[in-house]
């Protein structure tokens, strides 16, 4: 049987790789791992994934020389925006080599930064789609913010440059408005950060109550380390997140998912503390125009209510003296009316006196004995019947010239 040895075999595979592929080939793959090792060479893994199920479907070992590397990885960052990192799809240009020991690999040679851009872009989209249709993605952005957010929870680097700034500038500030501030540290940059920041929004949540809204600030760094912003973890617990949350995450770039996703999004630390101190002056200014308003509204009360005030007196006064003399119009008309009543009964009364005096005068004796007619009084009583005297009775008579008496010899009765 015919046989070759092992190095014969590999040498020529080795010829065969080296004759199929004499020039670069561009390939796209994902960098599974990478590494820097001393000297300044870069050693990679790329992989190829499976879109349906995320199953791995190819697999190499890759590098890219210091000399290379020096040039290729300011050239990517600057342009991406991106470290140069696990995580990332890649369009790299490399030669194909095989060893003898070290088997297949793969020398990068150049990289193309706009493809890696126009993949980022298209993940981010497609992240902003899932929150999207997951129902959660204005969730935080619908929240109302309080109208004075004086107690701030802060989740940034305790070094962080940037929020020593934002301390300071928040705590000097010329209004003299106070704050209270409460730092939950954790790690703004680097494979940690995702996770370091979730960690820290726990326990915001635990004592939600205790504060009014969170910035995530980061401040300072190099725009490179903005991976973990793009994150969908990091997204969905800030959407869902039951307090207005701030964003000052200090880059220039394209905003970050973490952005969109926020109630509020500042550049920088400082802006951030801008944006409250503008708020609690808005406040400030509304209570004046307030104050100002209900002072010129009770005012305007006060007036009207004099006004209204002046005017009932005026028309009571009215009232009063129109009663006034409407009585006094009724007590002359009764006036008039009893006056006229009183002369009619006293005219009257003069009348009936009258009558009552030509009665009198004319049953008098004195009217009697004028007229032809003389009286007669027996025993001090006038006589008005013969059957009132006796034999012997003294009858005393009155003419109108004088008087006569007599004694009854006989009293003579008519038939």
């Amino acid at each position: 049987m015919e046989s070759i040895s092992l190095f014969e075999l590999t040498s020529k595979v080795k010829q065969a790789v080296k004759y199929n592929f004499s020039a670069a080939v561009w390939v796209r793959a994902e960098i599974s791992t990478l590494s820097e090792r001393a000297g300044g060479h870069c050693y990679l893994e790329l992989v190829e994934k499976d879109e349906s199920d995320d199953r791995i479907k190819a697999r190499s070992n890759a590098n890219i020389w210091a000399n290379t590397y020096k040039i290729l990885k300011p050239y990517f960052e600057s342009n991406t925006g991106e470290n140069l990192r696990a995580g990332l799809n890649v369009l790299v240009a490399v030669t194909i080599e095989y060893h003898e020991i070290y088997g297949f690999s793969l020398n990068i040679k150049d990289i193309e930064p706009s493809f890696t851009v126009g993949e980022l872009a298209a993940r981010r989209i497609k992240i902003i789609r899932q929150l999207e249709s997951e129902g959660v993605a204005e969730m935080n952005r619908s929240l109302k913010f309080p109208a004075l957010p004086q107690r701030i929870a802060v989740i940034t680097s305790a070094t962080a440059a940037g929020y020593d700034d934002f301390v300071h500038q928040i705590t000097n500030n010329p209004d003299g408005f106070a704050f209270y501030l409460k730092l939950f540290p954790a790690v703004m940059q680097g494979e940690q950060a995702e996770g370091s920041i979730i960690a820290a929004l726990d326990k915001v949540f635990r004592h939600e109550n205790l504060f009014d809204a969170v910035l995530i600030t980061r401040g300072g760094g190099a725009t490179t380390d903005l991976a973990c912003f793009d994150s969908y973890n990091l997204a969905i617990n800030c959407c869902q997140f039951p307090l207005p949350i701030i964003t000052a995450i200090g880059h220039q770039r394209d905003v970050s998912i973490l952005d969109m996703v926020a109630h509020t999004s500042v550049k920088t630390p400082t802006a951030a503390a801008e944006m409250l101190l503008q708020l609690l002056r808005n406040a400030d200014e509304n209570i004046d125009d307030a104050g100002q308003k209900i002072y010129q509204i009770v005012n305007s009360i006060i007036d009207n209510q004099q006004y209204n005030l002046e005017q009932t007196k005026w028309k009571i006064r009215q009232t009063l003296k129109n009663q006034i003399n409407s009585k006094f119009l009724i007590l002359e008309r009764q006036k008039q009316t009893l006056s006229s009543a009183l002369r009619i009964r006293a005219l009257n009364e003069r009348n009936r006196l009258h009558t009552i005096e030509q009665k009198i005068e004319s049953h008098s004796p004195s009217f009697l004995l004028k007229h032809g007619y003389s009286i007669t009084i027996v025993n001090g009583a006038r006589l008005t019947s013969v059957k009132n005297l006796q034999k012997g009775d003294k009858l005393l008579t009155f003419l109108p010239d004088g008087s006569v008496e007599s004694v009854v010899e006989k009293a003579i009765i008519n038939d």
